[in-house]
């Protein structure tokens, strides 16, 4: 059976790895095809190494990780830090890392952040699903502007469509 990892963090205000859990345990396959190793770290400068290790020790063929950055600065700083981190962790392991941060100073208000959390976590969630098992569904959204957390953005109208 496929692993898929989930790796969250203490320091987020909402508990994103739970989220992305309960996505995975949505789709198809669930429990005959894959499942889901969660593991939880204190900060986001620890989510390379756990992604490395579910990677390596435990079979994960692709690793969801949620951390929320602060509003300081000096957060913006170490969440930047744990991007690298997350992306060295990518290259040694040839696995994809879904890095889904919600940074506190997306929204003025606390409370706003809940559901960018709930929307980020659910669609990377599902996008880790996709590009294990429905690779098509990802292509299909090319260009469409997705976003997670927010509006779509939509597609940029242009001159000539290609296959058209």
């Amino acid at each position: 059976m496929d692993r898929i990892g989930v790796v969250d963090t203490m320091f987020a205000r909402v508990d994103m790895g739970a989220i992305a859990v309960d996505e995975l345990e949505s789709c198809p396959g669930y429990g005959t095809r894959f499942e889901v190793v969660r593991r939880t770290v204190p900060g986001f400068k620890d989510l390379a190494v756990a992604c490395k290790l579910l990677v390596e020790n435990e079979g994960c063929k692709i690793i969801v990780a949620l951390g929320m950055p602060g509003r300081a600065a000096i957060d913006e700083v170490c969440a930047h830090e744990a991007s690298q981190g997350i992306m060295m962790a990518q290259l040694l392991t040839s696995t994809h890392i879904l890095e889904v941060f919600v940074h506190e100073n997306e929204e003025e208000d606390p409370e706003a952040l809940v559901p960018v959390c709930e929307d980020r976590a659910r669609k990377h969630a599902r996008n880790a699903y996709w590009m294990l098992y429905e690779p098509h569904e990802l292509s299909r959204r090319a260009g469409q502007g997705i976003r997670q957390g927010y509006a779509d953005a939509g597609p940029i109208a242009t001159s000539t469509s290609i296959g058209a």
